[in-house]
């Protein structure tokens, strides 16, 4: 009987507890996303499965263009607004095997796992979701009456077979999305060695 109506309770209240402990560490507050630390993680599940499938994946990381005036403008909760819309736009056309966070700041990732066993179709695969992307965060925000516009800039590194560094492989996508800001913004750009 103590275990029952003493014990139980206390190890259910403990598991719940270390559970939401986990689930912070892992997402980033604002928008319920995977944070950085989780994105590594599910990069490293994505990369071996790209080695032990023979198919490639992407990685997309996206910019917001114009996230810093709407901020500036409208205030913080405006910007605040824009991120959570922005991250249930994301998580609502991101498979269950692929994975979407938020890195900080105005910057998202898509993880997109098992595109294709052909490198050209993985590439061409990656691009059509990327252009996805680009339309789902053109569409308008409405904020407290208001209409707010933001765009999306993307960096793409299509994945091999072979083992990487998660580091290096976000860096590099992050080079490709930089090269997309240069190149007139609201585009998708691949990362080329």
């Amino acid at each position: 009987a103590i275990y029952i109506w003493v014990i139980q309770p206390f190890v259910r209240a403990r598991d719940k507890a270390l559970a939401q402990i986990n689930l912070l560490a892992l997402t980033d507050p604002l928008t319920q996303l995977a944070n950085r630390r989780l994105i590594s993680k599910h990069l490293e599940k994505i990369i071996g499965s790209n080695v032990r499938h023979k198919d490639y994946g992407a990685v997309l990381l996206i910019d917001l263009d114009g996230f810093k005036p709407v901020n500036d403008a409208e205030g913080h909760s405006a910007g605040d607004a824009v991120l959570v819309e922005i991250a249930n736009r994301l998580r609502s056309i991101t498979r269950s095997e692929d994975a979407a966070g938020r890195m900080g700041g105005d910057e998202f990732i898509v993880l997109i796992n098992r595109l294709d066993t052909d490198e050209q179709r993985a590439h061409d695969k990656a691009s059509r979701i990327a252009k996805k992307l680009i339309d789902i965060v053109n569409m308008p925000v409405n904020f407290n009456g208001k209409t707010l516009h933001v765009g999306a800039s993307i960096g793409i590194r299509l994945l091999g077979f072979e083992e990487r560094d998660t580091e290096t492989i976000i860096s590099q996508a992050d080079i490709a999305m930089y090269r997309a800001k240069q190149a007139g913004k609201g585009c998708a750009v691949f990362f080329e060695k």
